[in-house]
């Protein structure tokens, strides 16, 4: 039995390489500090996405903060809406200026 799970789980060679790293998003560039640029520009983009997702849970949350002030009484159903417009409002501009800003770069 011992042989049999010896011969059933024995360690055999795996041939498996490393990724290969993939090119920014503008291209690897002619030299060394172009392509760090360019790894430089994603970065920026991806924390500009970061942004946007902290933007929303923000509204999202005052949303349900509000929406659990009208369960009690203490806020109208009017408040939720202007609640909703104004942040789905901030949540246009915030992804229209970083966009905006990552043309710039």
């Amino acid at each position: 039995m011992r042989w049999l799970l010896l011969l059933l789980f024995a360690a055999f060679n795996a041939f498996a390489d490393l990724p290969t790293m993939e090119d920014p998003s503008r291209g690897q560039g002619q030299g060394i500090m172009e392509t760090l640029q360019n790894y430089g520009f994603d970065i920026v983009v991806l924390l500009a996405l970061a942004i946007c997702a902290v933007g929303f849970l923000v509204v999202a949350n005052n949303c349900i903060a509000t929406y659990s002030e009208i369960q009690s009484g203490r806020k109208q159903w009017k408040d939720l809406g202007s609640m909703a417009g104004v942040g789905s409002i901030l949540l246009v501009i915030i992804i229209w200026l970083l966009n905006q800003a990552s043309d710039v770069l």
